[in-house]
């Protein structure tokens, strides 16, 4: 066995690693990569959240809303330190990096432009970190991530009950309210589905299974993101594109996953499927409020000589 087949049987087995020394390279990518992606979608969540808090319908909610941004930046700063330890720099991670260099799920690159579209991405985004990032927990083998992941978990609960709560208050208030989360739901429910990636017919890499970085496949997530996202959008009577089949014994998608999207609308063409390249080609380039976003981090940089 070589030293990489030879590790992957090892995690498999339960081995936990601890820090570099005990690490393969190809190892050490797969890591790198998860937690990149991780503390970029983290970090990026912010700025995004930001401009709607500030239309938050009480003083309340505004602080509740500010709370969550505060976690979401602890959050990558979490895996930017971890990072560190594999040898990056945090400071050039945040600060030194273009906006289309930056590895967020591409969700966040979408103005969310009222209090109504906030809600809807805590209870059907943050909801999809939970689902991976609860993986990642309860079953990775990089130990010092399993250990930080106790806070970050207890922290997102937190932004999913958020978003449900207002989600709730809306649907049920008034049709004006409603239809505004069913017109959040309408394009974000579709990303979140994207969220976990290519299905797994479609895979070609399974590092991160191998590694044990995480142990469900992508379609195993998305079936879990479904198993809680589904029930709550029937319980508030919004329509989604998606709903349990008994015979089948799982959810099912009502249309060829992945469609085309337009980010400037934020408008699904379901009628139009593509490849999952078109997809990938779709999150590289980024989406309307990539470069906003970035810049309104990178802003709050000090001068050293101002400073």
């Amino acid at each position: 066995m070589t030293s990489e087949e030879r590790l992957k049987q090892q995690l498999q087995d339960g081995k936990m690693i601890e820090d570099e020394s005990e690490m393969t390279e190809g190892y050490k990518k797969a890591l790198t990569q998860t937690l990149l992606v991780s503390g970029d979608t983290e970090l990026m969540s912010a700025p995004a959240y930001y401009e709607p808090s500030m239309n938050a319908p009480s003083v309340n909610a505004r602080a509740s809303c500010v709370s969550v941004i505060q976690d979401e930046l602890g959050h990558g700063h979490i895996a930017y330190r971890l990072l560190e330890d594999l040898g990056y720099d945090r400071e050039e991670l945040i600060y030194g990096r273009e906006p289309h260099e930056f590895r967020n799920t591409y969700g966040f690159d979408q103005p969310l432009e009222n209090f109504a579209e906030l809600v809807t991405a805590h209870g059907m985004w943050d909801r999809a970190g939970i689902v991976l990032l609860t993986d990642i927990h309860e079953n990775t083998s990089y130990a010092p991530w399993k250990r930080a992941l106790t806070k970050v978990g207890k922290e997102e609960q937190f932004h999913l009950r958020h978003g449900e709560t207002w989600m709730r208050r809306l649907a049920n208030k008034n049709e004006k309210t409603k239809t505004k989360v069913q017109d959040a739901v309408d394009w974000m429910f579709p990303i979140a589905l994207e969220w976990f990636g290519l299905s797994d017919d479609e895979k070609k890499h399974s590092d991160q299974l191998d590694y044990r970085i995480k142990a469900m496949t992508n379609d195993e997530l998305r079936q879990e993101w479904m198993s809680t996202a589904v029930p709550l959008c029937e319980e508030l009577g919004l329509d989604v594109p998606a709903h349990y089949d008994e015979e089948a014994g799982e959810y099912v998608v009502e249309y060829d996953l992945p469609v085309a999207f337009d980010a400037e609308t934020k408008t699904w063409h379901f009628d139009e499927p593509i490849s999952w390249s078109d997809v990938i080609d779709r999150w590289r380039g980024r989406g309307p409020a990539n470069e906003k976003y970035v810049n309104m981090l990178q802003s709050g940089r000090l001068d050293p000589v101002s400073a």
